[in-house]
């Protein structure tokens, strides 16, 4: 048994200390194994003389370091020998009055099996504390193995601590509605400051503002440091920041903070509540007040170091930004840029209390290049875009390197350079397909980490639940001395047992439910993403076909204005590929544009007409982008191209009830079914691919928003020519 509590200790000392530390003070309590403390039980540290007593409430103080030895005895009989390894918590059987000399003996064993359990509980969750920020996994896996070695008589501090760990690991990674509930857990059984400030950041991360402020407030009431109290009033006005009505509240606790600090010299909390208070300002629209805070924060900043004053720099860039101040916008972003080249990263957070956004110089450049657009000095830009691309490949920052080459193509294109236009523009499409994959995975892994941590979580619940009846039934059992009574406890045990496996059971065919709900939801966006992307290039293919035919004709004039036209309207589409649903006035408008591109290749083939009621509430209904587009290509391609005279495409769109519009397409051209007589053998054998995705996106759509929408489509004329397509709408 001594063997097997070495061997737990051997490792505990690797991660503790590296060798003997200094004396120093150390108290601790004795309990017995109740959890009550015990007085009057002897205290010796060997070799040192030192010889005291437990107090009434089971404490004990001596001066003693990591590596000495404790020497426990009660009424002169040794209950065990004990090695330092900060640990503060012992279990002592204080039965020696009433035990024959027999039974001494083995409560002797016993005391000495739940020191090594203890031990052991400790030694788990230090190496869970030691894991938790560099593996996740293993340190869940430890304090889950701690759990189950606490056992049914695992004291208070041990249980909270090792919920306190588990709620660290949930909050490192971004779960913060697991970090709150495993808080929660922890401040049950132990009601430490510590945890109720964890609690209310996580309250606060997890969009909990009321309950948030409600633990900062709780938590003024209670004994506190100058830095808790700053960190309080901070607190206080990031919950209130988030409400445009609790504005001056926000201010007025971020003030507070600021007078704390200004009074204790507390220089980079100084810095960040001016920087707080001035954008709170910039929210509430008061410009003044806000450039005060800011310019006292570039003040302030200068006495920061490099990572501090790029902050500072960055975010108060971001301010002049919203204003239109670009000149003042640029001077700040090359400053940042020129703090976060001086510092040995290559990237800081936004805000070092989160990880949610970075300062990084590829964004940087990018900033700045955006700055120069809108202040028109384009020729200033394209220096800083090409940076930042550069940049931004380099650490394979892909959402950056896409946003710099759109802008880039853009301004090649305004400043009439078309061959490097089209070049940045193939290079921006390309980078949309591989990004598009990327969150395709992304996706995937975020749906299989939920699954895990869930998984992970719920046996930790169970065993927290196991505990909780083991410690019951052990504490009942203490206490019972007639057979009926132990007969009727097991029985209600048995029926709690019964229940709680009832619900449990409940619980997991509920959480099964919902899992496969989420999956389900996950796999139609997926689908409707993969459906989108596939428009994109049947669309490209068949304007690249028109493109050609200028081309073919020597009409570089018109082929010039039709790219031109076309590059404005992809540029629409793929800034919409993204959205499940765009207004309806922007499908219109590509409508139209795709509409003109059309008429300009076949304008002795059909005229066309847009009709749209002035009745129609336009900005109430929303549509899937590209829904139109495949039904006019069809009307054009099929139907009016190969009739003889000049036909009529006609597109009326109105509002059939409150809930409801209507949007009808037709063409005298020569119909679905002389169509298909002209198509070749082998065009007969394939379908459409425009009208199969059409017909898979409708179906997807009608699945998740409950048939949102309704396609029907017929010949317009008794002789099968012509043909009308009817598209109902439906409001969400």
């Amino acid at each position: 048994m001594r063997l097997k509590i070495l061997i737990p200790f051997f490792f505990f000392l690797c991660f503790s200390v590296l060798g003997q530390q200094e004396k120093e003070t150390y108290t601790s309590i004795i309990r017995d194994d109740l959890g009550n403390p015990l007085s009057n039980v002897t205290v010796r540290v060997r070799g040192t003389g030192q010889s005291v007593l437990t107090n009434e409430n089971g404490e004990f103080t001596v001066n003693a370091g990591s590596g000495d030895v404790l020497i426990i005895s009660k009424d002169g009989k040794r209950i065990n020998t004990v090695t330092l390894n900060n640990s503060n918590f012992y279990k002592v059987d204080d039965k020696s009055e009433v035990l024959s000399k027999k039974s001494k003996g083995a409560s002797e064993r016993k005391i000495s099996k739940n020191l090594e359990q203890d031990f052991e509980v400790r030694y788990l969750l230090d190496s869970a504390k030691y894991y938790q920020n560099s593996n996740p996994d293993k340190s869940i896996a430890f304090v889950e193995n701690a759990l189950k070695k606490v056992g049914k008589r695992g004291n208070a501090k041990d249980i909270s601590n090792a919920y306190t760990i588990l709620g660290d690991v949930y909050f490192n990674i971004k779960q913060y509605d697991l970090a709150v509930s495993n808080y929660e857990i922890a401040l049950n059984f132990n009601k430490l400051n510590s945890i109720k400030f964890k609690l209310a950041k996580a309250y606060t991360l997890n969009s909990n503002y009321e309950e948030s402020t409600e633990m900062y407030n709780e938590l003024l009431k209670e004994k506190i440091t100058i830095k808790q109290k700053i960190a309080i009033y901070e607190g206080l006005g990031d919950n209130a920041s988030q409400r445009l009505d609790k504005l001056d509240i926000a201010i007025e606790n971020y003030q507070k903070g600021l007078e704390i600090a200004n009074q204790n010299k507390i220089s980079s909390k100084i810095t960040e509540l001016n920087s707080k208070i001035g954008e709170t300002y910039s929210q509430k629209g008061e410009s003044e007040q806000a450039e005060v805070f800011f310019n006292n924060t570039l003040e302030l900043s200068e006495e920061e170091d490099a990572e501090s004053r790029a902050r500072s720099t960055n975010s108060i860039a971001d301010y002049y930004r919203d204003n239109q101040n670009y000149d003042k916008e640029i001077e700040l972003r090359k400053e940042t840029l020129k703090e976060l080249q001086s510092t040995s990263q290559s990237k800081i957070d936004v805000d070092k209390n989160k990880n949610d956004e970075i300062i990084t110089t590829q964004k940087i450049n990018l900033e700045i290049g955006e700055a120069y657009v809108n202040k028109g000095e384009l020729k200033e830009a394209i220096p800083y875009l090409e940076e930042s691309i550069e940049e931004a490949n380099l650490v394979d920052d892909l959402e950056t390197q896409k946003d710099a080459l759109q802008r880039l193509s853009e301004l090649y294109r305004s400043a009439g350079k078309s061959d490097k236009a089209l070049e940045k523009y193939q290079e921006y499409a390309q980078l949309v397909d591989v990004i598009y994959k990327q969150k395709e995975k992304e996706i995937d892994e975020a749906i299989e980490l939920g699954k895990e941590l869930t998984n992970k979580q719920n046996r930790i619940n169970s065993l927290e639940k196991d505990r909780e009846l083991s410690e019951s039934r052990y504490k009942f059992f203490s206490t019972q001395e007639q057979l009926t009574e132990e007969t009727y406890r097991r029985q209600r045990l048995i029926i709690y047992s019964l229940i709680g496996g009832l619900l449990l059971l409940l619980l997991s065919v509920f959480w099964m439910y919902k899992s496969n709900k989420q999956r389900r939801l996950a796999n139609n966006l997926l689908a409707l993403k993969s459906l989108r992307s596939q428009m994109n290039p049947h669309f490209i293919f068949n304007a690249l076909n028109s493109v050609n035919s200028y081309v073919a004709q020597n009409d570089e004039r018109a082929a010039n204005r039709y790219l031109t036209e076309f590059s404005t309207l992809m540029r629409s589409v793929l800034d919409n590929s993204e959205q499940d649903f765009i207004p309806l006035s922007k499908e219109i408008e590509l409508l139209e544009l795709y509409m003109k591109l059309e008429h300009s290749r076949f304008a002795d083939k059909f005229d066309y007409q847009l009709k749209v009621d002035d009745k129609l509430q336009i900005s109430e209904f929303q549509i899937p982008p590209m829904l139109l587009q495949p039904y006019v290509e069809n009307a054009v391609w099929h139907g009016l191209r190969y009739k003889k005279e000049k036909g009529n495409l006609e597109i009326n769109i109105r509002q059939k009830d409150s809930e409801t519009v209507e949007i009808s397409i037709e063409d005298d051209g020569i119909g679905r079914k002389k169509s298909k007589e002209l198509k070749t053998e082998n065009q007969q054998k394939q379908q459409s691919k425009g009208m199969n995705n059409i017909k898979k996106r409708i179906a997807i759509l009608n699945e998740m928003y409950s048939d949102k929408v309704d396609v029907f489509i017929e010949d317009l004329h008794t002789d099968a020519t012509g043909t009308k397509v009817v598209l109902t709408l439906k409001k969400d």
